[in-house]
């Protein structure tokens, strides 16, 4: 089975690399961002940051009606840096905390599934960020 094409994905905060990294890894902080629209939520999440460590975020559909495990095992880990996983035999994501003049990129590169269309998971993933860019700069207000 041939690998899709990764898709890339980016926000700029207004935080350094450090802070940047605590608010994607510390799991109470995964379930203040880790959702891709206001009517879902990440009521539990663990992390176990070093490589060959395991997470396992739950997302929900707040009425109830759906959720998933999103679960995969840490393959790098740099602080402040950089992460890559996987979610699987197939599929990588590598997190890449860039320094900038005034805040950090964070740039999150995946092997997309097949199940659903391409621009759907760009999309999710991109929302999803975005959630995270708002709570990471909240921290440091």
């Amino acid at each position: 089975m041939s690998t899709l094409e990764p898709i890339t994905v980016s926000v700029e905060l207004s935080c350094d690399p450090a802070t940047a990294f605590a608010a994607f890894t510390e799991p109470a902080s995964v379930m203040a961002w880790n959702f891709a629209s206001p009517d879902w939520h990440c009521p539990h999440a663990t992390n176990d940051v070093r490589i060959g460590g395991a997470f396992s975020y739950r997302m929900e559909a707040r009425d109830g009606s759906m959720g998933f495990d999103f679960e995969g095992t840490f393959l790098d880990v740099q602080p402040g840096a950089l992460l890559r996983f996987a979610l699987g035999p197939e599929r990588v994501v590598t997190v890449q905390f860039i320094p900038l003049a005034g805040g950090t990129e964070v740039r999150e590169t995946f092997t997309p599934e097949r199940e659903h269309p391409l621009e759907m998971q760009r999309d999710g993933w991109q929302a999803i960020l975005d959630n995270y860019r708002a709570h990471a700069e909240s921290r440091v207000r």
